[in-house]
């Protein structure tokens, strides 16, 4: 089964190397889809020994445009059966893939959520993100009566088929909520597995923030009723 490997990547230059090693070491058929969304650190120059290379895609956004919209990107050429999404920042261990892959390789899954707080291992991190991230996950599930423990993870894999059942709008990191949402209305059977998190503060270079938690809030309520 032939996976595609979708990374979004926004001035991830000190990472994206280790990044691509660690993706490069994962077992199995699969072709890489680096996105870089529009970097001013220098991430770009480092693309390009990529560029060329067997199974590697490289495409650079004219600007910054988010998240959501660096996915969209790398979906729309992507040839493999099954998706993952893979996060440039290090916070997320291409070690996990077979935990990930095997409900969707034994064919119980559509979509599987890499949960960080099913009990892997995680560097322990912020009260409040935390929270905040509990809040928008129950809201979540409210709206689409699924009872996912990490809606707004980063490690998300799915088989290709659902690209072709739903229409993705959202530029930044509404994607979580509005994917989730638009996989639940579908009735895609989903799985949820435990990963392991290396999360990163601020100084580190994290990247949402509160307000990305507000507009997380007007998402949910979108996707549910307005879209």
């Amino acid at each position: 089964m032939k996976l595609s490997i979708v990374i979004p990547v926004y001035n991830e230059s000190e990472t994206i190397y280790e990044v691509i090693k660690r993706v490069e070491a994962a077992n199995g058929d699969k072709e890489v889809i680096i996105v870089d969304d529009g970097s001013t650190d220098g991430t770009r120059t480092l693309l390009e020994k990529y560029e060329e290379k067997e199974d590697f895609k490289v495409i650079y956004q004219p600007k910054n445009k988010g998240k959501g919209a660096a996915l969209r990107a790398g979906f729309e050429i992507a040839k493999g059966e099954v998706i993952i999404i893979q996060d440039a920042d290090l916070e997320y261990n291409p070690k996990d893939y077979p935990v990930l892959l095997e409900p969707i390789l034994d064919k119980r899954a559509d979509v599987v959520y890499g949960s960080r707080f099913l009990g892997g291992p995680h560097r322990v991190l912020f009260f409040w993100h935390y929270l905040g991230n509990m809040f928008l996950t129950t809201l979540s599930n409210m709206f689409t009566n699924i009872n996912l423990s990490d809606m707004e993870t980063g490690s998300k894999v799915f088989r290709r088929k659902i690209l072709e059942s739903i229409t993705l709008k959202s530029n930044r990191f509404g994607f979580e909520p509005e994917f989730t949402s638009k996989v639940a209305q579908k009735n895609f059977v989903i799985y949820e597995v435990p990963i392991s998190y290396s999360g990163r503060d601020y100084s580190a270079g994290k990247k949402i923030n509160w307000k990305d938690g507000i507009a997380a809030l007007w998402f949910i309520f979108r996707f549910r009723f307005f879209d």
